[in-house]
């Protein structure tokens, strides 16, 4: 079992000071990831419904949070760290410009010698879309090429690409990642999210909880496109028992990432980087699971 950290662009750790002290600790307790967050700008008094919550809105209905951009903020993170991995859950993916990011990301990747994880999510704020001048209600069927295309410029000796939304033709866009690509991590707690996890993700990554449900539902999705499940990497929440992690590793999770919060109600929550230093026997004690 691995542990992350989530979701640390947030709170305190918008600071560039207790950031650094926060992943610091955290690599050195043996934590293998960090994962951030995104929203590009949070319209005020937006209608679309937040589907986590029961209110309809997130962060308790505040609107004016800071949120770092997170490629910039696991940048930056990248530079005082060696081991740490960093992950987006997620990046809004169809807000993007699919060879743009590819090139921020496999520079991300190139320089930190191969530590990025790429959660992508389709999003749900029409007003944010709006407001960045992206596509809506094509989300989805973007999301799927644009995933398509940067594996592409990722891998492809002369990458060529064309699709609905992209195309290009013997473009090169270097450096490419050191990890060869870089692991795609589907995000979202649906049907269609766990679908597309089994069609083309490396993982999934539900965020609430630990769905026997829509992990089945990767797999059997996965075989029916003739890929392997195994090789779809499961990631989950801290549970609120630690003795049910032993469970979750019984249904083929590897990580489970700790809140980072000073809010959340969780005893064994991170509130502080001295509470992810104490983490390492904690995580020495379930690593072999």
């Amino acid at each position: 079992m691995k542990f992350g950290l989530r979701y640390c662009n947030t709170g305190p750790y918008v600071h560039a000071a207790a950031a650094t002290e926060l992943v610091q600790a955290g690599e050195a307790a043996g934590f293998d990831t960090a994962w951030t967050i995104e929203h590009t700008v949070v319209p005020a008094n937006y209608k679309s419904p937040y589907p986590y919550s029961p209110s309809g809105k997130m962060a308790g209905g505040v609107d004016d949070l800071d949120l770092p951009d997170p490629l910039i903020w696991m940048t930056y993170m990248a530079a005082v760290t060696s081991t740490i991995k960093f992950g987006t859950a997620v990046l809004i993916l169809p807000q993007h410009s699919p060879v743009v990011t590819a090139k921020q990301v496999a520079t991300l990747d190139h320089l930190s010698g191969g530590r990025v994880l790429l959660g992508i999510g389709v999003g749900w704020m029409r007003e944010e879309f709006d407001a960045i001048g992206a596509s809506f209600d094509d989300r989805g069927a973007r999301t799927d090429e644009y995933v398509a295309a940067m594996r592409e410029l990722w891998t492809a000796d002369s990458p060529t690409f064309h699709g609905q939304f992209i195309n290009f033709d013997n473009t090169y866009c270097r450096p490419q990642p050191a990890q060869g690509s870089v692991p795609i991590i589907i995000g979202g707690d649906s049907k269609i999210a766990a679908r597309r996890a089994g069609r083309l993700g490396d993982g999934y990554f539900p965020a609430r909880g630990a769905p026997q449900e829509l992990f089945d539902l990767v797999r059997s999705t996965a075989e029916e496109h003739d890929r392997d499940p195994d090789a779809i990497e499961f990631t989950a929440a801290l549970p609120d028992d630690l003795d049910d992690i032993p469970k979750m590793a019984a249904q083929g999770i590897s990580r489970i990432v700790v809140p980072v919060s000073n809010v959340t109600g969780l005893s064994t929550a991170i509130h502080s980087p001295d509470d992810a230093l104490q983490w390492a026997d904690t995580i020495e004690k379930y690593a072999e699971i």
